[in-house]
């Protein structure tokens, strides 16, 4: 087996599905492959007192629904299948490094670049270049998302941390889910945030009224908290330290939109209106930009194999560079 896992409904989870549970908590698994495993018996609610060894044997469950409503303190098991072998091609796509071991690969994503096989993506995505860099990635992700244990936008660039042994990718999922990984992102946004430094606490989720939008209007709300700081105030702009305290979809992009202060480039929740620019030249400059203004600056956890503190940064990139540059000239 790939190894098993037992997860403590908390508060915040009350009523919540099992499967909405699981997707929350499981970050490297789509909510699909979630079911699928309820459905084939490898999910299920430990009564109190049970032992941690002999999991059941594998089989259709047809007591355990993943619509079942979550209870605060129940304890949910998941054991994972035999790994499948990917079905994906590598590619030979350029790869920013930051650092490689045993355990895990720390890549500087580049903004546009999906990371992971999905709808409108098949080719081209960050793990098709992992597979060709890498002989060996975990498999709990699933034969799309080897590896995966947390996600950056297509837009967004910087550090993202990928397992490659099944123990890593165990590992590196408890510390995001326990919110102990410390995410730090730039981000220039339109105007100046008052206060200068804050924290933005919005519940959010699928929006019910546009599905492929994250908004506060939603028929399931998770909690989300992000603090900011403004780092450099600019030309009707501010460049911003944004650190999400939790991870969820979309987060920092809907609680900057919800400040009043979306991120440059973001045309999805209201940050492309280069039009409003009175300055000819920062203008240009910014319609030039061509990407979302947001950039995972560093990423600090604790090392799955050594047990050790460890901290990656990757520099801001250089077209984000010269928009500074243009919005800084007198």
């Amino acid at each position: 087996m790939a190894g098993s896992c037992r997860l403590t409904v908390t508060a915040e989870e009350k009523d919540r599905r099992l499967d909405q549970m699981l997707a929350g908590r499981l970050t490297g698994h789509s909510r699909s492959s979630l079911q699928r495993l309820i459905r084939d018996g490898r999910v299920r609610i430990m009564q109190s007192g049970e032992p941690a060894d002999g999991p059941p044997a594998p089989g259709p469950s047809r007591a355990l629904r993943a619509g079942r409503p979550m209870t605060p303190g129940e304890v949910v098991e998941v054991t994972f299948p035999d790994v499948e072998p990917s079905a994906l091609e590598p590619e030979a796509l350029p790869l920013a490094v930051l650092h490689e071991d045993d355990a895990l690969i720390v890549i500087d994503k580049p903004s546009g670049m999906v990371v992971h096989p999905g709808a409108g993506a098949r080719t081209g995505t960050l793990v098709h270049a992992l597979l060709h860099h890498c002989s060996d990635l975990s498999g709990i992700g699933g034969v799309g998302r080897p590896g995966i244990v947390h996600r950056l936008d297509k837009g967004t660039s910087g550090v993202l941390v990928v397992a490659k042994t099944d123990a890593a990718h165990r590992d590196l999922t408890r510390q995001f889910q326990a919110r102990t990984v410390e995410k730090l992102y730039v981000a220039l946004v339109w105007g100046r945030p008052r206060p200068a430094t804050g924290t933005i606490d919005l519940a959010i989720g699928r929006d019910t009224r546009q599905r492929l939008r994250i908004s506060s209007r939603t028929a399931s709300p998770r909690q989300a908290v992000t603090t900011y700081r403004v780092d450099e105030t600019l030309a009707g702009f501010s460049w911003l330290d944004v650190r999400p305290r939790t991870g969820r979809t979309h987060q920092i992009r809907v609680h900057l939109k919800h400040l009043g202060h979306p991120i440059v480039g973001d045309d999805t929740y209201g940050g492309a209106r280069f039009t409003q620019v009175a300055d000819p030249r920062h203008r240009a400059a910014l319609q030039r930009l061509g990407r979302l203004a947001l950039h995972a600056r560093r990423l600090a956890f604790v090392h799955p194999s050594t047990g050790l503190p460890v901290s990656f940064e990757a520099a801001v990139p250089v077209e984000l560079e010269t928009v500074l540059a243009e919005l800084r000239r007198p």
